[in-house]
């Protein structure tokens, strides 16, 4: 039986895709994908189907017909077939009865059991980050919150969001600890979507670029325990917000 929060966040009847939105978007992806070598078809399907998830492109209860998805890849259905049992094996869909594959829900237990393992993985890429991090990566870091002033001030919320992710990501990367960004990339994505999701229903984020800011002061100032946490501070803060949202959805 679906939980209440699987019922406002997915499975139900949608209206049919914006298939030219769509295509444009995978193709967009698929161009960077040959740009990086990767020719393999069923890793192409699952990762430009991820992306789409991602991107909320294909939204929380699509469903997803392999034929539609196999035109607008432009390959065969078996690639596609085994690039969805993938995902659905990392919970980006579901396999439903009759229906065949759907669009995972955002369910506000799984997303918190996610934050909570990213609250505390976040927290130690800060403190690593903080020792080992270049100044021209804390630039970058500065550059960022700087580009997420000018989208705030334009009201543009899907930049802002996109921003904040990369921001994030630099962070992990300055940790220089391979083990620990193969972890949060099988996280992250999942927290993305759910923020995306609800960016627009959300308060305006200025106190996430004044976290970021405080963020990068105790990184320049070499203060591993500081910068842990704040940034796990500022994960939960968003978490609390994001989880409120979703569970009052009706």
């Amino acid at each position: 039986m679906n939980t209440p929060d699987e019922l406002a966040l997915g499975d139900v009847n949608l209206k049919e895709l914006d298939h030219s939105a769509l295509s444009q978007n995978i193709h967009s992806f698929l161009y960077r994908l040959d740009n990086n070598g990767e020719s393999r078809l069923p890793q192409r399907a699952y990762l430009a189907t991820r992306h789409a998830i991602r991107q909320l492109q294909l939204p929380p209860g699509q469903t997803i017909l392999e034929r539609e998805m196999a035109d607008i890849l432009g390959m065969s259905r078996t690639p596609v077939r085994e690039a969805l049992v993938r995902l659905e094996m990392e919970g980006w869909v579901k396999l439903i009865p009759r229906r065949g594959f759907v669009v995972a829900p955002i369910v506000a237990d799984d997303l918190q059991h996610i934050y909570e393992v990213v609250e505390a993985l976040d927290g130690i890429a800060g403190s690593l980050a903080a020792k080992r991090a270049t100044s021209e990566e804390l630039d970058k870091l500065d550059h960022l919150i700087e580009e997420q002033e000018k989208a705030l001030e334009e009201e543009n919320l899907i930049a802002w969001t996109d921003l904040d992710e990369q921001f994030h990501q630099l962070i992990v990367d300055m940790a220089r600890n391979p083990r620990l960004r193969g972890v949060m990339d099988s996280q992250s994505d999942q927290l993305y979507r759910a923020r995306l999701f609800t960016i627009k229903l959300r308060p305006k984020p200025t106190r996430s670029i004044m976290d970021h800011k405080a963020i990068v002061s105790v990184m320049r100032a070499a203060e591993p325990d500081a910068a842990r946490s704040m940034l796990q501070s500022h994960r939960f803060r968003a978490r609390s917000e994001i989880l409120q949202i979703i569970r009052s959805m009706p």
